[in-house]
C-alpha cells in the first residue's frame, strides 16, 4: 500500500471511529441498532433476505423504512425490497394494503386499529415472518416489536404474537413553554423550535417521533399545562401544524395546552365564564380554526384553578362545566379534553384531600369526550405517595392516569432513578372500588367500570440534549411510560430488562448487573429523601436539595413544614380521622388499613401517622433510630450502585460509561447531603443521639439552612 493509500485508509477509519463514538453519546436512544454477535446473526439471517411491505401511505413507508434500518443495522445487510416473498422474509401490511396479507386470512378480529399480528407463516413452501394489523399504524408497531425481539434476541422461529394497547391515549406531556425553556426540564431547551417554525422543521423531530412509536406513544402535548394564549393564536396554529406533519406518519396526534382565559387575552372578550354564549362561541370558532390547519388534532389539556392558573370556579362554575364547554366546541372534530385534576384551594383544609373533594361530587356530570387527569398520588409526584384516592371513586367518569417522567422530586437528571417500579406500584394498587382486585390498572384502562375513553399521560422529560434526557439512564423512564401505557400490567423488572438489551447490548452480565442496579434504584432514592412516608422535603420552588425548615411561603400547603409535622412528639402528618381525615377518602378497606399505625405499610407510616420518637416499629428500632437508619442506608445503596456499574465497564462504551459514573459520584455527594441535612434537622426536634456506629452531619444545621440556589434548572 503506498503512504497516500495508507494516509486515506487511516483517516477512512478515524472517520467511521469518530462517526461510531459520536453514535454512543446516547442520541439513539434504545433504537441503536449495533450489530449482532456472529451467532446471533446467523439466527435471524433470514430476516434479511427480503421485505414485502407496501407504500401507499406515509405511516407503511415509515415502518418499511424502520424495517430496513433496523435489520441493516443488526445483522449488516440490508433487506431488499420484494414484490413477492422469499424463503424467510418479512411480508407487513394490512389486509387492505397487502395482497399477501389478505390472502393469508388472519385472526386480526380483537386487534382494533392499533394492534399488530407477529406470526411465523408458510406461503406457498417458503417460510415468511408475517407483521399484520387492520390499520397502517398497527403494522407500524409490529414491524418496532419485531425489530424488538431481535434486538433482546429472543426466539422468532415459532412466532405468534398478538398484542394490541389496553389505554387508548398514551400521551407524553410537554411542559415547554414558547421562549424554548422547559418547566421542570433537566435535558436543556425545547425540542420545538417555535421561532424557526413553521418554516423549518427540525428533522429531530422525526427522531423523535420514531422513539415514541416504538413504544406505542400516540400523543404529545406541545406547550406548558400553565398555558400561555399565544399558543392559541393563528401563527403559533400555523407552527403547531407543521409539527403534527413530521409526527404524523407515526401515529401521533398533537394537543395543546389551552389557557381558560384565553377569550379575554387574545379574544377581546371581557369574561372567559364556560357558561357565557359569547364564550362557547370564542371556543367553537378557534376549533374550527385549529382543525382546518390540523385536521386531527387531539384536543386539549386544562389546568384550571390550581396554583393561580384561571378556571371556571372565578365565575362560579364547576370543573364539569368548563370542561363540557370546551369539550362541546371539539366533540364535532373527535377531539378529547383533557382535563387536570391537580387543585388545590385557598381553604388551607388537607391537601391530599382536595382533589378528591372537588371531582367526586362531579362523577357523571362530564361530558363523554372528557378525561380527568389524575397525578398518581394525592400531592405531587413525590418519590414515594399512596395511590391517589380519587381512582376507584369515580366509575361514571373517565380517568387518566397522569405520572412524571421528567425527575422533579427525584434528583433531576444527575441520580438515577429508574420510574419503572413507581408506575407499576401505582397501576398494581388496588382500590376496592369494585371489590378485591380493583386495580388502578383497571381503573385507567376501562375494564373496571366500562369507561369508554382511556388514557394515560407522562409529563415527558425530553429536551434539546444530545441524548434527550440529560442522562443515559433517564431514557428507560421514557421507555417504561410507553411500555405501562400500553400494558398497564406490565412488569418493571421486564421492562428494564428490554431497555438494558436494547441500550447496552444483551451479555448476561450486563443485563443482570444493570437490572438490579435499575430494580433497587427508586428505593434508594427514597430512603436518602423521604422515607418512612415522609414527603414534600424539598427546596422551595426549584425543589433541588433538602430544606425540610423552608416555612417562607404564605400558603401553608407548599411548605415541607406543613408536611412533615415534627414536633417535640414526634414525626409525621396525622389524616387519620383524629386528624385531616383524609385517609376517609378510600375505600373503606384501605382507609382501616392506611388509617391503623399498626397496620400501615411502613413505606406509608409518616404519611398517614404522627408517630412518637420513641415508638418502636417493625425492625424493634425507635423511630429516631429506624429514621436515621434508613437515610444512611441511602447512602450505601448509591455507594452499592457506583460499584455495580463500575463491574460493567467491560460491557459498556467509555463515554455513556463514564457520564453515569459521573453522575453516580455527584449522586453519592448528595445523597449524603440529603441524609446529614435532614439529620441535623429532625434531630432539633427529636434531642436524641444517632444510634451507634451512624455518624453524625458533616456540618451543623445552619450550614446546610444558609445553602441557596437561585439558577437551579428546570424553574
Amino acid at each position: 500500500m503506498t503512504r497516500q493509500a495508507s494516509r486515506v485508509a487511516l483517516a477512512l477509519l478515524a472517520l467511521v471511529a469518530a462517526a461510531f463514538a459520536r453514535a454512543e453519546d446516547g442520541y439513539d436512544l434504545w433504537l441503536r441498532y449495533r450489530p449482532l454477535d456472529d451467532t446471533a446473526q446467523a439466527r435471524y439471517a433470514p430476516l434479511a433476505r427480503g421485505i414485502v411491505a407496501p407504500r401507499s401511505s406515509p405511516t407503511l413507508e415509515a415502518a418499511r423504512a424502520e424495517l430496513q434500518r433496523g435489520l441493516r443495522g443488526l445483522l449488516g445487510t440490508e433487506p431488499p425490497l420484494q414484490d413477492m416473498p422469499t424463503a424467510g422474509a418479512i411480508v407487513a401490511g394490512t389486509p387492505a394494503s397487502s395482497a399477501v396479507i389478505a390472502a393469508l386470512r388472519l385472526p386480526l378480529d380483537g386487534l382494533g386499529r392499533e394492534g399488530y399480528l407477529l406470526r411465523s407463516v408458510r406461503i406457498g413452501d417458503a417460510p415468511a415472518t408475517v407483521v399484520a394489523a387492520n390499520d397502517d399504524v398497527g403494522v407500524l408497531y409490529g414491524s418496532f416489536a419485531l425489530l424488538r425481539l431481535v434486538q433482546t434476541q429472543q426466539p422468532i422461529d415459532r412466532l405468534d404474537v398478538r398484542s394490541a394497547p389496553r389505554v387508548q391515549l398514551r400521551v407524553l406531556d410537554h411542559w415547554d413553554n414558547l421562549d424554548g425553556h422547559v418547566v421542570r426540564g433537566y435535558a436543556g431547551q425545547s425540542i420545538w423550535d417555535w421561532w424557526k417554525l413553521p418554516g423549518y422543521v427540525d428533522p429531530r423531530s422525526v427522531d423523535y417521533a420514531r422513539a415514541n412509536a416504538s413504544i406505542g406513544v400516540n400523543g404529545a402535548v406541545l406547550n406548558n399545562v400553565d398555558a400561555n394564549a399565544q399558543i392559541l393564536t393563528a401563527p403559533f396554529i400555523a407552527k403547531v401544524a407543521a409539527i403534527a406533519g413530521a409526527l404524523r406518519p407515526y401515529g401521533i396526534r398533537v394537543y395543546l395546552s389551552a389557557r381558560f382565559s384565553a377569550p379575554i387575552e387574545i379574544g377581546g372578550l371581557k369574561t372567559a365564564d364556560p357558561l357565557d354564549a359569547e364564550v362557547r362561541a370564542w371556543w367553537a370558532a378557534k376549533a374550527d380554526e385549529i382543525y382546518r390547519a390540523v385536521p386531527d388534532f387531539g384536543g386539549f389539556l386544562v389546568k384550571a384553578n390550581s396554583e393561580g392558573q384561571p378556571g371556571p370556579q372565578d365565575y362560579g362554575r364547576t370543573h364539569a362545566d368548563g370542561a363540557n364547554m370546551l369539550a362541546a366546541t371539539l366533540a364535532p372534530h373527535g377531539g378529547t379534553v383533557m382535563w387536570r385534576a391537580f387543585v388545590y384551594d385557598q381553604s388551607q383544609s388537607d391537601r391530599a384531600a382536595q382533589a378528591y373533594d372537588q371531582f367526586k361530587p362531579l362523577d357523571g356530570k362530564f361530558a363523554a369526550n372528557v378525561l380527568v387527569q389524575v397525578k398518581n398520588g394525592p400531592i405531587d409526584f413525590q418519590p414515594r405517595e399512596p395511590f391517589h384516592p380519587l381512582f376507584g371513586a369515580m366509575p361514571k367518569t373517565p380517568l387518566m392516569l397522569e405520572v412524571q417522567i421528567t425527575k422533579e422530586y427525584l434528583g433531576f437528571a444527575t441520580h438515577l432513578a429508574y420510574l419503572g417500579p413507581l408506575f407499576e406500584e401505582v397501576l398494581a394498587a388496588d382500590t376496592y372500588a369494585a371489590g378485591r382486585g380493583s386495580t388502578v390498572a383497571k381503573v385507567i384502562d376501562g375494564s373496571l367500570h366500562g369507561a369508554h375513553i382511556t388514557g394515560m399521560a407522562g409529563v415527558a422529560n425530553v429536551g434539546s440534549d444530545r441524548n434527550w434526557s440529560g442522562s443515559q439512564f433517564d431514557q428507560a423512564n421514557w421507555y417504561a411510560f410507553g411500555r405501562f401505557a400500553w400494558n398497564p400490567e406490565a412488569r418493571a423488572r421486564d421492562v428494564a430488562e428490554e431497555w438494558v438489551r436494547m441500550t447496552f447490548g444483551n451479555a448476561p452480565d450486563l443485563v443482570t448487573g444493570a437490572v438490579e442496579l435499575m430494580m433497587g434504584s427508586r428505593d434508594t432514592v427514597v430512603d436518602y429523601m423521604t422515607p418512612l412516608g415522609l414527603h414534600h422535603l424539598m427546596g422551595t420552588g426549584h425543589h433541588y436539595g433538602p430544606a425540610p425548615w423552608a416555612d417562607e411561603l404564605k400558603r401553608a400547603d407548599q411548605n415541607p413544614v406543613y408536611f412533615h409535622r415534627a414536633d417535640a412528639a414526634g414525626l409525621g402528618f396525622d389524616r387519620t380521622k383524629t386528624g385531616s381525615g383524609a385517609v376517609t377518602r378510600y375505600a373503606p378497606e384501605i382507609a382501616r388499613l392506611f388509617g391503623d399505625a399498626t397496620q400501615v405499610p411502613e413505606k406509608y407510616l409518616l404519611w398517614f401517622h404522627h408517630v412518637p420518637w420513641d415508638r418502636r416499629l417493625a425492625s424493634g428500632r425507635t423511630l429516631w433510630d429506624e429514621l436515621v437508619v434508613r437515610y444512611s442506608r441511602g447512602v450505601d445503596g448509591v455507594a452499592a450502585m457506583q460499584r455495580q456499574w463500575n463491574a460493567l465497564a467491560p460491557y459498556v462504551d467509555a463515554e455513556r460509561h463514564a457520564q453515569v459514573a459521573a453522575f453516580l459520584r455527584i449522586q453519592a455527594q448528595e445523597a449524603r447531603w440529603w441524609r446529614d441535612a435532614c439529620i441535623a434537622y429532625f434531630q432539633t426536634f427529636a434531642k436524641r443521639p444517632l444510634p451507634a456506629g451512624y455518624a453524625a452531619p458533616e456540618h451543623p444545621l445552619d450550614y446546610y439552612e444558609q445553602l441557596t440556589f437561585p439558577n437551579a434548572p428546570g424553574r
